[in-house]
């Protein structure tokens, strides 16, 4: 009689089964701390290859990259829409230097600058501009530039600190109506591709924080180098997640009086997937013919004028349409 015990199949397939499960944690374990050690490391490395382009200026704990050019009053400064870095207005700073003192600047979470207090609101935004200027010894008179969503950070910074601010140019800005006049069919897509984007950009950053998308970017350039951070996707979530917030909030800062303002309006738009034509062509009519005309009406000297052959990235593709309205307001601004 054979008195010795047989491993039952069942086991030994258990214990397969454990080592296999604890092999794959390993693994998970060990590549996210090479992915994490290898992001850190070409952080550190950009970080000598594109330094920042300004001065990181401490705001309260955290710093935030500003650079200004040029000499003059008013000063303008260049508010960037959401997801938009501040070198994406360099085709228009060095040009504006040539008659005025400019500022461009990352908000937090942008480029070289710290991440910043959630919820990234146009109000929180504002204030943090705000103490910007002044610890970097920028002086009012400013002339707001707000492009895209930019546009309600610059309306809100008008309604809270309006003695410092002479005229506004709103470059394609944001609406904060724009959501409600939506074809129903076209709110019901866009706010299934918010949903989609959330998911998205969850997962997005788990790419990011752990090397993986740096890793398989086939880009090194300055601007994919700094949107391949978890701080930027995180900021620019938040500032999307606060648009019925920034709308309350814009509301709220009221008119601009008499400051002069002109609104440049793209006139070339691409129709986005999933959207009908025909839904697509009745808000673009909404957008020219409606809400740009109310953000001219903003002032009893505002006007709106119609780049046709801009999509809404005015600042790369007509660049000089924001030169020349800039310069036309600094020369309507009254000092006396």
């Amino acid at each position: 009689m054979n008195n010795s015990k047989s491993i039952p199949k069942r086991t030994v397939a258990f214990r397969w089964f454990r080592v296999a499960g604890l092999t794959i944690v390993a693994l998970t374990v060990i590549s996210a701390i090479v992915g994490a050690s290898y992001q850190a490391l070409e952080v550190r490395a950009n970080a000598r290859r594109f330094p920042p382009r300004g001065r990181l200026i401490d705001i309260g704990g955290y710093r935030l990259d500003l650079n200004c050019t040029g000499r003059g009053s008013p000063t303008v400064i260049l508010e960037s829409g959401a997801g938009v870095l501040a070198i994406d207005w360099k085709l228009v700073q060095p040009e504006i230097a040539q008659f005025t003192r400019v500022c461009s600047y990352d908000r937090a979470g942008y480029g070289w600058s710290d991440p910043g207090p959630m919820p990234r609101t146009s109000e929180q935004i504002a204030k943090e501009l705000h103490t910007l200027m002044q610890k970097a010894g920028e002086k009012p008179p400013y002339v707001l530039v707000g492009h895209s969503a930019g546009g309600l950070d610059v309306r809100v910074y008008n309604g809270k600190f309006p003695n410092e601010v002479v005229g506004m140019v709103l470059v394609d800005a944001t609406h904060e109506d724009q959501a409600n006049v939506m074809p129903p069919s076209m709110k019901k897509v866009s706010d299934e591709q918010v949903k989609k984007f959330d998911q998205q950009t969850k997962y997005q950053i788990l790419l990011v924080r752990f090397g993986y998308a740096r890793l398989t970017s086939s880009h090194r350039d300055e601007e994919t180098v700094l949107d391949l951070q978890p701080k930027f996707i995180e900021a620019m979530k938040s500032e999307l997640d606060s648009f019925e917030e920034d709308g309350n909030e814009v509301r709220a800062a009221g008119t601009l009086g008499d400051k002069p303002l002109i609104v440049l309006t793209a006139g070339k738009e691409r129709i986005p997937q999933r959207f009908s034509r025909r839904d697509f062509d009745a808000y673009i009519r909404i957008w020219v013919d409606d809400l740009q005309m109310r953000e001219a009406h903003l002032s009893s000297r505002g006007k709106r004028i119609i780049v046709p052959d801009s999509g809404h990235m005015i600042p790369l593709e007509r660049p000089d349409t924001i030169i020349s309205a800039v310069h036309e307001i600094c020369a309507a601004v009254d000092f006396h």
